[in-house]
């Protein structure tokens, strides 16, 4: 029968435990001393590695020639314990066995003398779901103990322990396994099992896990069902997670004010049978991303993605302010607390989107205070224009006098000087250069260029290399073939099924224009190269050597 990989490669010494040094080291220490207590208490989330160090802990006290604190694994104790033979250790599970009467039983027990080993090790699990009844029978005995009896205790919430059982146990807390340990855990055990598995899906997988070893390796064994070559689409495929490009996707939409696109990828992601609870969750931490790279100075380290993903990450981050952050969290967080009693997790979860694509849906103060952050960064970035001119103020004529006889037309007609008919405003000539300086990277050029590839081909293919430019109303695009240029000067249909895909997908109706990057400064404030086109300009060829033709 197969056998999973978190029983296969459960560790079994301390040095194997993966990002708990806090207990492991202390635990080697106390046995090479002697120092052992009496009672343990271990506390953590799930997968942390609790119920291995107690397991190794039983089998290093019986075992009969330790080795640095560490079970030697050889002798006939150690073998006994791994095949399950060892009578002197007892595991229960509180969870099923909670009641006084199973409590009993172990004291009973507890007065006999160990079998082969030195001690009489019980290890109970849950040990948080015991009654008060089964509290109070265990005190005693937990505080007093015969001397050839260890108890450790395990649980996931402490919090539900009567203090007079913490007061008697030496408390250990285990921490979340760092994303780097684990990918490190991964990668070691894949290469003993002959599999291919990519850095990032290791990260991949780390990030899903959650902190937890255990649910990594599940994770892991239900990536190998589907191929042993693990990179990071196999993992999102095994683990029911979205695409990064999903997450970016909807970020931008958020941003932009996209509903339609918003829930378009929404749509996309259900017929994929993607667990809408879990895509909130991972929105959720999409953003969370956004806030340490608006908040840490150095957030890389605590981000878990590739270096293009954060770069595109740190785009997308400054055309969006902090509040609007906030703001986003806080209402998926609150349609995630929603999730599981309404009718539909998806509605939930469009609602939600719907909430920050138009937030003027939203009335909260949250939702204004992110409106006003986002007015504020666009006109710092120079995005929001005047939509009209200045309306003239028009006032009401005083009325005529009614005594006062009315003139003749034609004197009237005299007196009054014919309109001359008002001069247009000249039309102030575009400033390319500074056109040009306030252009700022604009992130969905790849959701248009996606978009142009649904009705030809031909142009998204023209402009997949190309990156694109906002500098106020104008979208300056950087082509890199002549086709693409072609495109934008002499073709005004495709210029315009263009602007209309970028309106598509930002609600706004730019004017198009190619990219043109800012020209050296060094150079152009060259002296000699200033001199040379003055002397070409009258008609002189000149060289920089100095050679007159």
């Amino acid at each position: 029968m197969y056998q999973v990989l978190y029983r296969k490669w459960r560790p079994t010494h301390f040095d194997d435990v993966s990002g708990q040094p806090q207990v492991t080291v202390t635990l080697k220490n106390e046995i090479k001393t002697g120092r052992v207590h009496h009672a343990y208490l271990f506390t953590g989330s799930r997968g942390t590695g609790k119920t291995t160090c107690a397991k190794i802990l039983a089998k290093a006290v019986n075992c009969l020639a330790p080795v640095d604190g560490e079970p030697c694994g050889v002798c006939q104790n150690c073998i006994d314990f791994a095949e399950g033979k060892l009578l002197d250790v007892v595991e229960m599970d509180a969870a099923s066995n909670r009641r006084i009467d199973d409590i009993r039983a172990i004291i009973e027990e507890a007065d006999f003398s160990p079998a082969k080993g030195k001690y009489r090790v019980y290890i109970i699990d849950e040990v948080h779901m015991l009654t008060n009844e089964a509290f109070n029978a265990l005190l005693k005995t937990l505080e007093e103990p015969p001397p050839h009896v260890i108890f450790i205790l395990a649980t996931t919430e402490v919090h539900k322990l009567l203090p007079t059982i913490l007061s008697r146990c030496q408390r250990f807390d285990f921490r979340r396994i760092s994303p780097e340990d684990i990918s490190a855990r991964l990668e070691y055990i894949a290469s003993k099992e002959g599999l291919t598995l990519t850095k990032e899906a290791a990260l991949l997988i780390a990030a899903a896990a959650d902190g937890a070893m255990r649910d990594s390796l599940s994770i892991m064994d239900r990536c190998i069902g589907i191929s042993s070559d693990i990179d990071a689409d196999v993992v999102r495929q095994a683990a029911g997670l979205a695409g990064t490009e999903y997450l970016f996707s909807i970020s931008s939409a958020c941003i932009n004010k996209n509903v339609r696109r918003a829930l378009a990828v929404v749509d996309e992601l259900h017929a994929e049978s993607k667990d809408m609870a879990k895509l909130c969750a991972e929105i959720i931490g999409h953003f969370r991303n956004f806030m340490l790279i608006k908040t840490v100075k150095n957030p890389r380290r605590m981000m878990v993605m590739n270096d293009s993903e954060f770069e595109e990450a740190v785009t997308q981050c400054d055309y969006v302010s902090l509040a609007e952050i906030i703001y986003f969290m806080d209402v998926l967080q609150r349609s995630a607390e929603r999730m599981g009693k309404s009718s539909s997790d998806r509605t939930e979860l469009e609602t939600a989107l719907v909430k920050l694509s138009a937030p003027e849906l939203d009335g909260s103060i949250e939702a204004l205070t992110a409106r006003v952050a986002s007015l504020e960064k666009q006109i710092k970035l120079g995005v929001v224009q005047k939509q009209a001119q200045e309306q003239p103020v028009q006032q009401t004529p005083k009325p005529e006098p009614t005594d006062t006889k009315p003139e003749p037309q034609a004197a009237k007609a005299e007196a009054t000087p014919p309109v001359q008919p008002e001069k247009p405003t000249p039309r102030r000539p575009i400033n390319q250069e500074e056109l040009y300086a306030n252009a700022v990277p604009f992130p969905e050029w790849t959701d248009i260029v996606e978009n142009m590839k649904n009705y030809s081909m031909t142009v998204g293919a023209a402009f997949s290399n190309s990156a694109a430019y906002v500098s106020g109303d104008f979208l300056l695009i950087d082509v890199s073939t002549d086709m693409a240029f072609n495109y934008l000067r002499h073709d005004p249909a495709q210029k315009e099924r263009i602007r209309t895909a970028v309106q598509e997908i930002t609600g706004k109706r730019y004017k198009l224009g190619p990219y043109k990057p800012p020209v050296n400064a060094e150079k152009q404030d060259d002296p000699l190269d200033k001199f040379a086109e003055e002397l070409q300009n009258k008609g002189i060829d000149f060289t920089k050597e100095g050679k007159d033709k």
